[in-house]
């Protein structure tokens, strides 16, 4: 009776088709594990809502017919996360699946599993009762126009802010190990290349920041120069960091139940707490339908108490994120700690439903409470529900940083690897400023930044806010330059002016200065900021076999993100470049970060390779 029921939908399908009332339709494709390319078989591949289903063979291809022309389709495979994408009649559709981390694997596979139970039930009996919502895709991230080249004559002066986030590049791993192509706008090429640690000599003197540079070609366009301007900050033991007064402020609402959010915060913040001290103090805000204060300020040294309070935490309701801050940074100014460092440690997906919820909003918000000296720091996590642009608003008016977290070895980089960086301020508003001598360039660009740029008056206005820096943290520009009498299409010529002087005469002294970078800073408990700067002269230009292996690899992350961008000025760049220079210049590679890298490249080259229709 069983069997007669199961074949009964297959049966109807088959005479639907032959009575010639329905046209049928053919969906097909590849299924590939997501990092190392390789054909999976044996992928269960069903269509949602409909009980037609298949497994892929031994070359990871599949095939379905149906009645549908459009619809979505389910990809599942034990040990891997489980895919939804969307299928059209006549365009293959490629899956590429990304294995469990570990500990994901039973809360995963048994959620999967009945999800997908579900999914054929409701095929059987043609209901919608067990479907996965069809727009459950609500991610958001800030729209931005790429940096495009500038005359050094109308514009011989480059400012923006200082920027240590890595969010982005987090963030854009999550989805290519999921077999996809991040968004454009998700692609913030500056986070990229921050994410990497870089050998930068530590400043010698009174000033908490050093200035480094090197000059070589573009790769991706051989008559052009790059420039990188790297600034490392003082690095700290952690034993002699000054006390945190912390609020861990923890959304508990229902979007973090999934096994990539609420749980993974609990390990995040389990991790941190193992770091802190018994000079230190952790209270506990979490936010739902309600705000709870669920632990009080408690020492650092009574580790099982903080970390039973965050075992205890369980997700559900709606998101009054608002309220929620306003008690966290109630509870940080009751414990403030003078002289130390006074911080909330928020872990969200950031959706904020109920209460303050405009970017505006929250924005006013912190800006005003950063005054008190208490800063912000916040923590990513999830899929399909992440508001990145409300997230890194957030974090840089609140004078903190913002990182994503999608596996545990990324919140043990975050918290643990880089625990002085992460929590411990050594320079806010943190400026640059370059000045392009037009003898030896025409026109600079600078890559990324976008959302950082700042009035060259901005500069030394001290009342303007800008990034801030933490013990340790590196922060590294790239400028492409053209150099003076190059002929380029991204010169743009504009009229003679009518009421102005024209330059008679380019200036040449000092002769072999290409361009010279400025810096300020403020210290932490300071208003008035410092000047720092460093010329860059013509002759340091090396060629880029001979560039420093930091400067190939940066090159080789920007010409990744131009290309995940979709940049106007990416030129020559392929992935296959970009891996190429990333591979000669790995070098010492402890954590395995530039050869993940590298395997993230040739993972996107497949994904975008696939976008082309199977040949038959």
């Amino acid at each position: 009776m069983k069997k007669t029921a199961l074949l009964l939908p297959l049966l109807l399908l088959v005479l639907t088709f032959a009575q010639g009332s329905v046209k049928p339709y053919i969906v097909q494709g590849t299924v590939k594990d997501a990092l190392s390319g390789k054909d999976l078989s044996g992928v269960r591949v069903m269509i949602r809502d409909q009980s037609q289903q298949t497994t892929t063979g031994a070359d990871g291809r599949y095939s379905l017919q149906t009645t549908l022309d459009q619809g979505i389709l389910v990809f599942s495979k034990k040990g891997y996360f489980s895919q939804t994408l969307a299928f059209k009649s006549g365009k293959a559709v490629h899956a590429r699946l990304r294995r469990l981390e570990d500990g994901q694997a039973v809360a995963v596979e048994e959620s999967m599993n009945l999800q997908i139970r579900g999914m054929a039930t409701a095929g059987a009996m043609h209901s919608r009762a067990y479907a996965v919502p069809r727009n459950w895709n609500t991610e958001a991230y800030a729209a931005k126009e790429e940096n495009g080249f500038r005359s050094v004559l109308n514009n011989p002066l480059s400012t923006f802010s200082a920027d240590v986030d890595a969010a982005s590049y987090s963030n854009i791993r999550r989805f290519i190990n999921q077999g996809k192509l991040p968004p454009q706008d998700a692609v913030r090429i500056e986070e990229m290349i921050n994410y990497f640690e870089y050998n930068y000599p530590e400043p010698s003197g009174d000033d908490p920041v050093s200035i480094n540079t090197e000059l070589s070609v573009a790769p991706w366009n051989p008559q052009h120069r790059l420039v990188r301007i790297g600034l490392q900050g003082k690095k700290v033991n952690t034993a002699s960091l000054p006390a945190s007064n912390l609020v861990f402020l923890i959304d508990v609402s229902g979007s973090m139940f999934s096994p990539n959010k609420l749980p993974l915060v609990k390990s995040s913040l389990k991790m941190l707490t193992d770091q802190l001290r018994s000079k230190d103090r952790v209270a506990i805000v979490t936010y739902a339908g309600r705000t709870s204060l669920v632990l009080a300020s408690t020492p650092g040294n009574r580790k099982q108490l903080i970390k039973d309070a965050i075992d205890a935490l369980e997700a559900g309701g709606s998101t009054a994120g608002a309220a929620a801050i306003q008690m966290a940074y109630e509870q940080a100014a009751r414990n403030f700690i003078k002289g130390g460092n006074n911080r909330i440690i928020m872990a969200t997906d950031g959706d904020f439903n109920v209460g303050v919820s405009s970017d505006a909003e929250m924005q006013r918000l912190v800006e005003e409470k950063r005054k008190t000296g208490v800063f912000l720091s916040i923590l990513g996590y999830g899929m399909g529900n992440l508001k990145d642009s409300k997230l890194e608003t957030m974090a840089d008016k609140g004078n903190g940083n913002y990182g994503y977290i999608d596996n545990i070895n990324e919140a043990r980089r975050l918290l643990v690897s880089e625990f002085g960086g992460t929590l411990f301020t050594i320079a806010k508003d943190v400026k640059l400023q370059v000045e392009f001598n037009p003898a030896y360039v025409q026109a600079y660009r600078l890559i990324g930044y976008e959302n950082r740029m700042l009035n060259k008056e901005d500069f030394n206005n001290d009342k303007k806010d800008a990034g801030d820096m933490g013990a340790g943290h590196r922060v590294t520009a790239l400028y492409e330059l053209i150099p003076t009498g190059v002929q380029s299409p991204f010169i743009q010529k504009v009229d003679k002016l009518r009421y102005q002087a024209e330059a008679s005469a380019l200036v040449k002294s000092p002769a072999t200065e290409l361009l010279t970078v400025k810096m300020r800073y403020k210290q932490p408990d300071k208003d008035v900021s410092k000047l720092l700067s460093k010329p860059v002269m013509t002759d340091s230009y090396r060629s880029i076999e001979k560039a420093g292996e930091d400067f190939r690899f940066a090159a080789a992350v920007a010409q990744f993100g131009m290309l995940l961008s979709k940049s106007e000025f990416s030129q020559g760049s392929s992935f296959q470049k970009a891996s190429a220079l990333a591979q000669g210049a790995l070098g010492r590679d402890p954590q395995g970060y530039r050869a993940e890298f590298l395997r993230l490249v040739k993972a996107a080259a497949l994904i975008k390779a696939d976008d082309e229709p199977i040949e038959e």
